[in-house]
């Protein structure tokens, strides 16, 4: 089993490996330029500079010249692995290129409407988007966050059910998960959300490292004293198979060293990295459910995982101090976001904290 695990791991890593290449050429283009050329100076950053081409340091100074003259709309993935959220305003996004630095701006159909720089792109935001005063009635967002190595793409199912139950916007929030740290990722989402009107409300859900994300965000926001007054305005939050205790199988996968190229930092630090990591964590101060996957009754199990659990993260890992519901579901971890009954769970939660 273990070997058979490590050459799956072998084989993501090989075929990342080509995506990336075909994601930034040595040959300067628009998508793969970087016209912030900004230095990066914490410990994610240096992470991600490992993988940065030969030469694009280069590009990036020519690449700031030619953004604002070459903004031919291009349809998208709408971003996935390298990709993350810096900007969000109706369905627009302003994504920033987690191995190169530059920025692009997204509409709604993630068809790239700019790119450039970060000021280029929040500039052209403004133009297509103008921040609207608050409005008078409070609005009611949901925050959606995938999971290590996954897209936004894979919450859509949640967001599908939430949009039925009159939530006036879902940011489905993308991020770099594999290339950058989470707290990185944390400090890209409080920008959003600091960025929002400000009598908007939040709902999380979040899906794996998602919610990593969100509980590194929470200790920030209270480190920092909430400037932005975030966390009185939290509603609640739904947990899908969190590592809240870490993950032993990133413990165990990480000496292979495979790991953690394949997963970067983010990844790191829910394995070795964990004990000084959580730290930085905080318990979310509004209330929060957990849905955990449990395939004990599965004929197949992991030994990298510790106990039950959904063949990622262990039922004991799931758990965290302070939640107000634990469900389990007999689904694997890489479904749990997509199951109608996890769903259905997540949904009624909700519904408990308007």
């Amino acid at each position: 089993m273990r070997i058979l695990l490590v050459a799956a791991l072998f084989a993501s890593i090989v075929f990342e490996s080509h995506q990336l290449a075909a994601q930034n050429p040595s040959t300067p283009s628009a998508e793969n330029a970087n016209p912030a050329g900004e230095q990066k100076t914490d410990a994610g950053d240096k992470a991600g500079s490992s993988f940065l081409p030969q030469g694009i340091a280069n590009v990036a100074d020519e690449a700031a010249k030619f953004g604002s003259r070459f903004n031919i709309p291009i349809k998208t993935t709408g971003g996935t692995q390298v990709w993350t959220d810096h900007a969000y305003r109706d369905g627009y996004r302003v994504q920033e290129h987690a191995l190169t630095g530059h920025c692009r701006l997204l509409d709604g159909g993630n068809v790239r409407r700019a790119w450039g720089t970060k000021e280029q792109c929040l500039a052209a935001l403004e133009n297509y988007k103008p921040k609207p005063a608050d409005p008078a009635k409070p609005q009611q967002v949901a925050v959606l966050l995938h999971g290590l190595m996954r897209t936004s793409h894979s919450m859509k199912p949640l967001e599908v059910s939430l949009k039925e139950e009159g939530f006036d916007d879902i940011i489905r929030f993308s991020y770099a998960s594999s290339r950058r740290s989470i707290g990185d990722h944390a400090a890209a989402l409080r920008v959003i959300l600091e960025d929002q009107p400000t009598n908007t409300q939040f709902t999380f859900a979040g899906h794996s490292m998602g919610n990593i994300v969100v509980r590194h965000l929470v200790g920030d926001l209270q480190r920092d004293g909430d400037p932005a007054g975030i966390l009185p305005r939290c509603r609640c939050m739904v947990m899908l198979g969190p590592p809240n205790q870490g993950a032993s199988i990133s413990r165990r996968l990480a000496p292979t060293g495979l790991y953690g190229l394949l997963t970067g930092k983010g990844g790191m630090e829910l394995g070795p990295e964990w004990a000084e990591f959580v730290k930085r964590l905080a318990t979310p101060p509004f209330p929060f459910a957990i849905v955990a996957g449990d395939v004990s009754d599965n004929t197949i199990q992991n030994p990298l995982v510790d106990g039950d659990g959904d063949f990622v993260v262990g039922l004991d890992e799931a758990k965290l101090d302070g939640c107000a519901e634990f469900h389990t579901v007999p689904v694997l971890h890489s479904f749990l976001m997509n199951d109608p009954k996890a769903i259905e769970l997540s949904v009624e939660f909700i519904r408990k904290h308007p």
